[in-house]
């Protein structure tokens, strides 16, 4: 009788624990930060309530106001711990020398928009591009990582100076005081647009482009902390001619999203442990002129009452 009562308690635990896992998972959503061409009309945003499709807010949310040219160009947003929504942003193709930055607590509101000079100390420095933010939650600190271009700083290889970019990077804990801008990723050649994945403890992907002609593709390299350093970069896992990549966790697998330019179709590639991908663009639906940007989980409660606020 008693080792009945025993597995009668495990039965009714187990099934407790699927519970509150379906619940937990089944109140998921996820938000994708985006920008239409032309870049100067601001941030746009698509949801989802699986990962795969997208839907637009079909609106502005901020318009930008930083920046010689003062564009907003691939945002990346991440939720901090108190709720605090971060926001950077490329605020000029060429000339700037940081990027855009706006807090919001709504999504709706938002704080004064600001210019984060990171590389005012490189005169030379042609461009800063692709700002993207990672919360290292091991330290409490933001990490912003970018790609820049000095001409003469790196062994050309078959780019012209003004094109050879490496990433940098700063740490902040407030978004008012700033590290010192260092080099993040010298992999030897051109690369933009990269995003830092956190697996496990130490444990990390770092996913990017090789922006070297012609090329253009999308690797993936490893390392144990969100500062590398980067080692074993991969071979490509997409075509040519594709950036911007976005990834976010489905259940047991990454969904990494980027632009497929000459294709002008957004693509989607899904793997378990970055060394096998499979491309799953038949599986996803993302909305026509969505462009680069990332993608953070929320509730959908949020995503509900957001849609709501835009609505009044």
């Amino acid at each position: 009788m008693r080792l009945k009562l025993l597995i009668m308690r495990s039965i009714l635990w187990i099934n407790y624990s699927l519970l509150i896992l379906f619940a937990s998972c089944s109140n998921k959503a996820y938000l994708f930060t985006s920008f239409h061409e032309p870049a100067d009309k601001g941030l746009r945003m698509l949801y989802s309530y699986d990962g795969y499709k997208w839907n637009d807010l079909e609106t502005v949310l901020l318009k930008p106001e930083v920046g010689n040219q003062r564009v907003m160009r691939d945002p990346s947003m991440v939720q901090g711990p108190d709720g605090t929504f971060h926001l950077v942003w490329t605020s000029s193709w060429r000339g700037d020398k940081g990027f855009g930055y706006a807090s919001s607590k709504d999504l709706v509101h938002w704080d004064k928009q600001r210019f984060i000079p990171v590389m005012q100390h490189e005169p030379t420095t042609v461009n800063v591009w692709a700002p993207e933010l990672f919360y290292n939650d091991e330290v409490q600190e933001y990490i912003i990582i970018w790609a820049s271009c000095i001409p003469g700083r790196f062994e050309r290889g078959i780019e012209e100076d003004s094109n050879n970019h490496r990433m940098y990077a700063v740490t902040t804990k407030d978004f008012m005081r700033f590290s010192e801008a260092k080099l993040f990723l010298d992999p030897e050649f051109s690369v933009i647009d990269a995003v830092i994945v956190k697996r496990a403890a130490k444990d990390y992907v770092l996913v990017l482009k090789d922006n070297t002609r012609p090329e253009r593709n999308i690797k993936v390299a490893f390392g144990d902390s969100p500062f590398g350093p980067w080692k074993n970069i991969s071979t490509p896992f997409t075509d040519n001619f594709t950036e911007g990549p976005s990834v976010v966790k489905v259940k047991d697998e990454w969904l990494i999203y980027y632009d497929s330019y000459r294709k002008k179709i957004y693509e989607a590639s899904v793997t378990k442990d970055f060394i096998n991908f499979t491309n799953i663009t038949g599986k996803v639906q993302v909305p026509e002129g969505h462009k680069h940007g990332t993608i953070e989980t929320v509730s959908r409660k949020f995503v509900k009452q957001l849609k709501s606020n835009l609505q009044k």
